[in-house]
């Protein structure tokens, strides 16, 4: 019987900072938005509402669960149910990166090297981009025309196609307003024929000048920046622009990419680097490379109305796409390469045919694959026995749910206390 080295708890977000500030000032904030933060942060997005809503309503079992049962030793367990909200919740998020990463390497990645890049503005651009959310996509089709155009030069094939699958963070270490690109491109592109052309290095200050250039073609095309503000920023020794392309992943390592597409897809809020500070107006929120040492870093003090007012600017609005796929990993290339597959396997037709295909729901990763592909642990082992558990039925009716709740909690106070451990100084009585 297999069993597995770490055991699936489920979580308690009430506890957590982000529940309580949410849950005690979101309504503040959204009353005191129009005259507080919407010059840094916007407009009002009445999709938030729901957002927020739904993140309340995440991992707590008054609002349904799922009941899982052991088929060896009828242990069962509760699992509540996922708000799946984008940007907000770190649960789901979490779970959103793995299963991002989990269908690139399967479905969409090639055996190739791969290279992280990341394309930043300047502080004086970031408003145009970050308020007006439409023209993030505009600045994800930057970057890809930068890594595109460099690379076909480098290997001298004017129609090399790079891999790339880009992501638009918009949040910074403080949760800033910050709109970037992360994007993970292949070390090569493909000729027409599918060859593969392998480019080792790509100057990146190269790049950083002709993507500065681009940005600033689309934003005088739009009227959106005067000519002398182009020459002022292009003027500056540091102009703001970067592009980093350092990190690279070598073929076959199939770990270090899935851990890099959840670095990529990462939620704006990190529960461990945010503290609430008992009575005040402030929290605490640490470093991103010091951990939660006060001995090593020094915290930033944040008034916790702004706090709520940086996350909620974060939510994206929905039916937004957040991740792109550009050149030989784009939708159109890869539905052709498909295609050509089933053309030339038509020889066995007969046996495709005789063989079910397979459902929808069955292309997605479960909840328990993706636990245990990234936290090594298995939510369907049984604690008692370590046999597999299954899922048995969904409560959602809410007198269903309050009546078994109500059981559990009256037969966990009736179940007698086990005696308290023996003093460590004082030594235990003999049988």
């Amino acid at each position: 019987m297999e069993s597995c080295a770490r055991i699936y708890r489920p979580r308690r977000p009430q506890q957590t900072p982000l529940y309580r500030l949410l849950e005690s000032l979101y309504e503040p904030v959204k009353l005191a938005w129009e005259e507080r933060f919407e010059a840094r942060y916007g407009f009002w997005q009445g999709c938030w509402d729901q957002a927020v809503a739904r993140y309340l309503d995440c991992g707590v079992w008054e609002c349904g669960f799922a009941r899982v049962r052991c088929g060896e030793c009828r242990y069962e367990m509760l699992v509540a149910f996922s708000c799946k909200q984008r940007e907000l919740c770190p649960s789901c998020a979490a779970k959103r990166g793995s299963e991002l990463a989990a269908f690139l390497v399967d479905h969409v990645l090639e055996d190739v090297g791969h290279a992280q890049w990341v394309f930043t503005i300047p502080k004086m651009l970031r408003p145009l981009f970050f308020r007006r959310r439409e023209r993030r996509g505009a600045l994800a089709r930057l970057a890809w025309q930068t890594v595109r155009d460099l690379m076909a030069a480098a290997a001298c094939e004017p129609e090399l196609r790079p891999g790339m699958v880009s992501v638009i963070q918009t949040f910074g270490d403080r949760i800033n307003p910050h709109p970037h690109v992360h994007a993970l491109v292949s070390r090569g592109g493909w000729t027409r024929d599918d060859r593969f052309v392998p480019v080792p290095y790509v100057d990146p200050t190269t790049a950083e000048k002709l993507f500065r250039h681009s940005v600033f073609t689309l934003l005088l095309r739009e009227e959106l920046i005067s000519l002398e503000r182009v020459q002022l920023l292009s003027s500056w020794r540091h102009s703001g622009f970067s592009v980093h392309n350092s990190v690279y992943v070598p073929p076959g390592d199939q770990q270090a990419i899935e851990a890099l597409v959840r670095y990529m897809m990462r939620p704006p809020v990190s529960l461990a680097r945010l503290r609430l500070l008992p009575g005040s107006d402030e929290v605490l929120h640490f470093p991103k490379t010091g951990g939660d040492d006060p001995g090593s870093t020094t915290p930033e003090r944040i008034d916790a109305m702004d706090y709520v007012a940086r996350v909620l600017a974060q939510i994206p609005p929905p039916r937004k796409h957040l991740v792109r796929y550009h050149g030989f990993y784009s939708n159109a290339a890869r539905g052709k390469r498909r295609r050509d597959q089933g053309a030339r396997a038509e020889t066995e037709a007969l046996e495709l045919e005789a063989t079910p295909a397979p459902a929808a729901a069955a292309l997605r990763k479960r909840w328990a694959d993706l636990l245990r592909r990234v936290y090594e642990i298995d939510p369907l082992v049984c604690p008692r026995c370590s046999a597999r558990m299954k899922v048995i039925g969904f409560i959602t009716q809410t007198a269903a749910v309050r009546r078994i709740l109500d059981h559990l909690r009256r037969s966990a106070s009736s179940r007698p206390r086990p005696p308290p451990a023996p003093s460590p100084h004082i030594p235990a009585p003999m049988a």
